[in-house]
């Protein structure tokens, strides 16, 4: 197979970068080790629009940050993603941290940020009346917001493969050569691949894949963080974002709404050799409990439905990594995408457009389309329009999760979309199905004959989320 780029990495940076390239007449495959998208750092964090105070000034991250922080409204409205300006909250609880959110403020005037200011405790207290008495002021960033980061991966990614992008799962790269004429070929675990042009944004293992083509330069700290989820009971604990004055080793313990009404707190923050560690443990979530309970007191772990952890990738330098690389020419590293690279990654893919245009120089396409239509969400509808739908499709009438209320339809929409579903959390990440209070107890099995009956493979062939991770392995009775 022979393209004009690659880009390694199926996260919301890679997808995103996918879909800018795809409005131009070249030939790009978006190459992902796993057996969809938004599988790494991606589905694992804290899914916050950062307003982009924290950010040293003059460094890529506060750039990017502040860029793609605007940005995010009208591009969620293009691919039909939720999207929430909920605004951010910075408590301090002393006078030192008084101090500190003080020094934010000026951090975020010098990056550029709008409508920041510092409140007092009865402010902070009126905007968010469960935030502990002990708070003294906090910093208010109007600008900052939510979305769900594996939704907009996931649309991203199907505007992609829709303008011609050809999207390869499965495809994990296990070495680069360097061809007479200035090209690659790439040895994956889907067979031989070559292109003039590779983009790597493998995230943890972009230093990896930077160092197949000889580049040491990226060195890259394997940072954990475990959250708690709570059930949509929960979801008036906050409106806000909210965060503790930040450390050495992040933006600290958040509590925060989701897009969806769920209240999510976290994260821990461990070092860790593993790049691929995402379990929890009794400590790392003991942690993030007290630290919850110090700004929201009233959190209650009873609400917890599910617990679970990323790994983020830190670069020692502490700047997003972008740019091409010493070694070539024609590859562009796009590495250590920690926070708030979520907030950042529509400045980085036009930040890497203008990058590998600058050289290829490519003709834009006659017809592109940057809209993608809107899915259809039962839950959101009311009596009326649900009628209509069934009438045109009875599979929209067929309940298969309950807690959320996920029609077949859906899910039969979540397979034969381009870069579908072809798991259970593939299915769970593009309808709910599987993240209620129940956690897929009663709708697993369903969704597993469903996807084997739409993919055309045994029931036995299909997998939580790839690999070797299969539901069934035989019939009982």
């Amino acid at each position: 197979m022979r393209y004009d780029v690659a880009v390694i990495g199926g996260g919301v940076v890679g997808a995103l970068i996918s879909m800018k390239l795809s409005k131009y007449d070249i030939k790009i495959a978006l190459l992902e080790k796993c057996n969809d998208v938004a599988m790494g750092t991606t589905k694992a964090n804290s899914a916050i629009v950062h307003g982009g105070f924290d950010a040293m000034p003059g460094t890529l991250k506060a750039k990017l940050n502040v860029k793609g922080t605007g940005m995010m409204p009208e591009l969620c409205r293009d691919l039909n993603v939720p999207y929430r300006n909920n605004g951010s909250l910075v408590l301090a609880f002393s006078d030192e941290e008084v101090e500190h959110i003080k020094v934010l403020y000026d951090r975020g005037v010098k990056n550029g940020v709008d409508r920041l200011e510092i409140i007092s405790k009865e402010r902070a207290k009126e905007l968010e009346p469960n935030v502990s008495d002990e708070v003294k002021a906090a910093l208010l960033s109007n600008t900052a917001g939510i979305v769900c980061p594996y939704e907009l991966t996931i649309a991203a990614a199907e505007v992609a493969v829709t303008n011609g992008v050809d999207f390869i799962r499965n495809c994990e790269v296990k070495n680069i050569t360097k061809l007479d004429g200035g090209r690659f070929e790439l040895d994956t675990a889907a067979g031989k691949i070559e292109t003039e042009y590779i983009i790597n944004a493998a995230g943890i293992h972009s230093d990896e894949i930077a160092a197949m083509i000889g580049d040491d330069s990226i060195e890259l700290v394997p940072r954990r963080g475990e959250y708690y989820l709570l059930d949509k009971s929960y979801g008036s604990l906050a409106s806000h974002t909210i965060f503790q004055c930040p450390n050495k080793m992040g933006k600290g313990v958040l509590v925060t709404p989701t897009v969806d009404g769920n209240i999510l707190i976290g994260p821990s923050a461990s070092d860790d050799r593993e790049k691929d560690n995402t379990d929890t443990t009794p400590d790392g979530l003991e942690f993030v409990l007290s630290k919850a309970f110090k700004s929201v007191p009233s959190i209650n772990v009873r609400g917890a439905i599910t617990s679970f952890a990323g790994v983020r990738s830190h670069p020692v330098t502490d700047d997003f990594i972008i740019g091409y690389s010493d070694k070539s020419d024609k590859f562009i590293n796009c590495a250590g995408i920690e926070s708030p690279g979520l907030s950042a990654a529509p400045a980085i893919a036009e930040y890497v457009e203008g990058l590998l245009i600058e050289k290829l120089s490519p003709r834009t396409k006659e017809s592109f389309t940057v809209n993608r239509q809107a899915p259809v969400r039962f839950r959101h509808m009311n009596e009326q329009q649900r009628r209509e739908l069934i009438e045109k499709n009875s599979a929209y009438g067929r309940i298969i999760c309950r807690c959320e209320t996920i029609t077949e339809g859906e899910i039969l929409d979540a397979i034969h979309a381009p870069a579908g579903a072809r798991d259970v959390d593939g299915v769970k990440r593009r309808t709910r199905a599987g993240m209620g209070r129940c956690q897929g107890g009663f709708c697993s099995s369903k969704v597993v004959e469903i996807l084997a009956r739409e993919l055309g493979t045994d029931m036995n062939e299909i997998t939580k989320f790839g690999g070797n991770s299969k539901i069934i392995f035989e019939r009982t009775k």
